[in-house]
């Protein structure tokens, strides 16, 4: 199966947000990665539904959002109503991951849950079968441009074996620190998508960046 990149709008230029995803719209990329951040879950504010409404306005792909936040289920039909194509919540954030899971899906889209690099996958064990997406943070959330967590290898392999033993459909998805530097690694531990930030937007040349995290020449069970 051929692998899904991300770029991650966060690491844009926001002085030049519609040319720099226009400029995504016109890559190899898969999906628009969209990080809302709280200043409470995480130590640090990103920007609201009102400016993801502004970005779905512009991006002919699919806006990945990934919500940062404390109390999310309150902000489920607002990021739909903003937008949001896929949506994923922290599990940290939520008491009660069933219901906030269903109730993303029952308002029409794909259901994520997000995994800190402190939290155990064995932590979703039991809601699995029921999300379509699973975030492996691969940094400490809440700012860009850090580096990549090599133990996010180990728990990859593990989530992956999982999902395979219960013939689950849910994709990995890593966040944080992705470049070409360690991008096949990631792959071949059996990941899906690559979030990528300052490795597309502060590249010389974003559009190629995109292009060389696609084209990866990755031949494993997983490719």
């Amino acid at each position: 199966m051929a692998h899904f990149i991300a770029p991650s709008i966060l690491s844009a230029d926001f002085g030049h947000l519609a040319r720099d995803i226009e400029m995504v719209n016109d890559s190899k990329a898969d999906w628009l990665h969209v990080d809302v951040m709280d200043g409470h879950f995480v130590p640090n504010i990103s920007f609201g539904p009102a400016i993801v409404k502004e970005i779905k306005n512009h991006s002919k792909l699919p806006l990945d959002v990934h919500l940062m936040i404390s109390n999310p289920d309150q902000y489920v039909e607002t990021f739909r109503e903003a937008g949001a194509d896929h949506l994923s919540v922290h599990v940290e954030a939520c008491t009660h991951l069933h219901r906030t899971i269903q109730n993303i899906k029952s308002n029409g889209m794909k259901a994520g849950v997000a995994l800190n690099p402190h939290t155990n996958v064995l932590e979703i064990e039991d809601i699995l079968e029921d999300v379509d997406i699973v975030i492996l943070m691969s940094v400490n959330p809440g700012f860009g441009g850090q580096k990549f967590i090599y133990r996010t290898i180990e728990k990859i392999s593990k989530l992956r074996q999982m999902i395979d033993d219960r013939n689950a459909k849910a994709l990995i998805e890593i966040d944080g620190g992705v470049g070409l530097q360690n991008a096949e690694r990631i792959l071949q531990a059996g990941a899906d998508v690559l979030v990528a930030g300052n490795s597309v937007f502060k590249a010389e040349n974003p559009t190629l960046a995109i292009y060389s995290l696609k084209n990866l020449g990755i031949k494993t069970l997983y490719a």
